[in-house]
């Protein structure tokens, strides 16, 4: 089964970004999906002699032809514009923090779907799949969203059932998990969803559609006080304007 095509998800990705209306520079749109200035460049190219981007008199600026302006399909896909704007910080967290950063997304059928990633630089490292799912209630994620949604205990241990623990876990343990994730901000798995992988997340209740924000590592890689400063960082990531929508 083959995936989407690189490219044109990416000139998707260019048109979303232009429906939010202000004229934008080959750079302001590189930074702001993280293309590199010849993808950017070929793909606007494209979409000018396709017609659905203009380019000013000076060549400098780019903007959605007035026919496409005028689809409000485009400037309501608010998820898909924080997916978009999300790829260049997590790629950046990744490489600066030596993990490995998702962004996941809640989706119908009460689970969690991976829509954006960031890998390290380093010769070993944690791989994630695009479009991967788990339950609500698993990894990390599922304990940042338990804790800012404020779920009862009922609620609570049907998300922890529907889990297929990897290390011994009882529902009066994760309860707690979920209470030290209200506390501090940040959740930890520790080797309980993935055997050897130890992540962090952090839930994003401001956006309508429910985000959460994931980094993982190798297990006891680590001290309290550096998976600490990772949390925190991750606390940092979530309030960039990128997560605003």
């Amino acid at each position: 089964m083959t995936g989407p095509v690189r490219s044109v998800s990416q000139a998707f990705a260019i048109i979303r970004l232009l429906a939010e209306g202000r004229p934008l520079s080959l750079s302001d749109i590189g930074r702001s999906l993280g293309l590199s200035p010849s993808s950017g460049l070929n793909l606007l190219r494209t979409l000018v002699e396709e017609g659905i981007v203009e380019r000013d008199a000076q060549g400098k600026r780019y903007q959605l032809a007035q026919a496409w302006s005028r689809f409000d399909a485009l400037r309501e896909g608010g998820a898909q514009g924080v997916v978009d704007r999300s790829r260049p910080l997590l790629a950046r967290f990744a490489r600066t923090h030596d993990v490995s950063t998702a962004l996941w997304q809640l989706v119908p059928g009460g689970r969690l779907r991976l829509v954006a990633y960031g890998e390290s630089a380093g010769p070993m490292r944690i791989h994630l799949t695009e479009g991967q799912r788990q339950p609500l209630g698993g990894g990390a994620v599922g304990r940042a969203l338990a804790a800012a949604q404020e779920v009862d205990d009922e609620e609570l241990e049907r998300r922890f059932s529907t889990v297929r623990w990897q290390s011994a876990l009882s529902f009066a343990e994760y309860k707690e998990q979920v209470r030290n994730a209200a506390l501090h901000g940040f959740a930890v798995d520790d080797g309980y969803a993935h055997a050897g992988i130890c992540s962090l997340a952090v839930a994003m209740p401001h956006l309508r559609t429910g985000f959460g924000l994931s980094a993982s590592i190798f297990a006891r890689s680590r001290d309290e006080k550096g998976l600490s400063d990772l949390g925190e960082a991750l606390i940092r990531l979530a309030g960039a304007p990128a997560f605003q929508s």
